[in-house]
């Protein structure tokens, strides 16, 4: 018994070492949005929509930069679990490469066609005109974001999350403070937001490029990133990231597909709904990084073969999760009230984000449940392809279209209408938890690579 106990201690210690300063980061990072809502609110609502709006641009790219993180995560962690330097640094070009190339269509998309981006999201002009200024700022970061978010994540996968922890947070704090000179100090507005989005992402990659020169995480090859020198590791970085790709698509164009049903349905729905989606993020910083960690940890005990521990330690992050995600959403109980109080938002603005607060709080815990099973345990041992069918199956055959019916043809209230958006975790447990016991993801990838080669 006694033993079991400390081998339980040890293995959350290993997780929380890893998990706190993930977490940490990704709260650091849901405080820019929530700083460019919360300082933009004080100018008038339309900025705080029209800003909100246009940030589901940045999500976007930010699901593919996952993707293909999620799919160096598979490999990488395993590598490193065996001590295989030389796999990680191609695993981090190949990485590199497509981030790279993504980073680039955004950054011009969002420079050259703003005004045709934002008629997806809202038909209001106004709204339209805000959000092609904020995009046309804001622009160059999508590049910079992939170079500094892919180093962040081999830091973690290598022993290094207190450092990437450090250089997201400090870019992070010199966001928020350079937002307030520049909305507010230098009288830029919305456009204001953007340009010190960039300057913060321009930090940060040069913070990364010294820390990579220093020695202190892996050298990007750029020989490695422009050419295919390992053919194996190639296909099989996108045996693994192809199903977490369409994945992360089909979840994240689904929630985009929220903030578009929510644009259509007035400007205090989408204010609302922004701030809501926001809070709920932050909060979720534990849960995601909880799923990232598990990730690493049971990703390592696969690559040292040590396939009877990671199933049992599968079970204890389950549980884990539940628990994490409950306590999530009693925080966001708990905030409800200073929320509302300092929120400069219309009457009815205020009652639609009461009520979407309401929904946030029981939404996370499926989300903290799911999270950790799908992006954390089953991509640990390369079972991908479950997870993408899952979510796309849930939101765009159910949850999607029945939102878009309640909005645009039954014409329901904007809260009947967010109470169906906040459905596709539930719908999905049940179905996810019986593929989780049968146990297809405890598999040693390296071992098959090995073979293959």
């Amino acid at each position: 018994m006694n033993i079991k106990k400390n081998q339980n201690k040890e293995l959350y210690q290993n997780l929380f070492k890893i998990v706190l300063p993930i977490a940490f980061q990704n709260l650091m990072s849901s405080l820019v949005t929530a700083s460019d809502a919360f300082m933009l609110g004080f100018l008038d609502q339309d900025s705080l929509s029209a800003s909100s709006l246009a940030g589901q641009v940045a999500f976007v790219c930010w699901l593919f930069y996952n993707g293909f993180l999620y799919g160096c995560n598979v490999l990488a962690s395993q590598y490193w679990g065996v001590k295989n330097k030389h796999a990680v640094e191609e695993i981090l070009a190949i990485t590199m490469r497509y981030s790279f190339l993504i980073g680039l269509i955004f950054s011009l998309f969002t420079c050259f066609m703003p005004e045709q981006i934002m008629k997806i999201f809202t038909s209001d002009y106004h709204l339209i005109e805000l959000g092609a200024d904020y995009l046309r700022a804001v622009s160059l970061s999508y590049i910079l974001m992939g170079f500094s978010n892919v180093y962040f994540g081999i830091m973690k996968i290598c022993d290094k999350a207190k450092l990437s922890s450090l250089i997201g947070s400090i870019g992070v704090i010199l966001n928020i403070i350079l937002n307030a000179c520049l909305i507010f100090g230098a009288n830029m507005g919305i456009k204001g937001a953007g340009v010190a989005t960039v300057l913060a992402n321009i930090f940060q990659v040069i913070f990364v490029l010294i820390v990579m020169l220093q020695g202190k995480c892996p050298k990007l090859n750029l020989k490695k990133m422009l050419c295919f020198s390992n053919s194996e590791l190639h296909r099989d970085y996108w045996k693994y990231t192809t199903p977490l790709l369409l994945n992360q698509l089909g979840w994240g164009g689904g929630v985009t597909m929220y903030s578009v049903i929510m644009g259509h349905l007035g400007t205090d729905a989408t204010a609302a709904n922004s701030i809501a989606s926001i809070i709920r993020s932050m909060i979720a910083s534990l849960c995601w990084g909880i799923s990232a960690g598990v990730a690493i940890i049971i990703g390592g005990m696969l690559g040292r073969n040590e396939l009877e521990q990671a199933k049992k330690a599968g079970g204890s992050f389950v549980r884990f999760s539940i628990w994490i995600g409950i306590g999530s959403g009693l925080v966001i109980l708990a905030l409800t009230p200073l929320i509302l109080k300092i929120t400069a938002l219309n009457p009815q603005a205020q009652v639609y984000l009461k009520y979407m607060l309401f929904m946030a709080s029981y939404y996370i815990i499926g989300n903290s449940l799911n999270s950790t099973i799908i992006t954390g345990i089953f991509a640990s041992g390369g079972d991908t392809k479950f997870g993408m069918i899952c979510d796309i199956v849930t939101l765009w055959a159910v949850v999607v279209p029945l939102g878009m019916i309640g909005a645009f043809v039954l014409h329901l209230p904007v809260i009947a209408v967010a109470f169906i958006l906040t459905l596709d975790e539930f719908v999905k447990i049940p179905a996810v938890y019986k593929h989780y016991i049968k146990y297809n993801w405890v598999t040693n990838l390296t071992n098959q690579q090995e073979q293959q080669s």
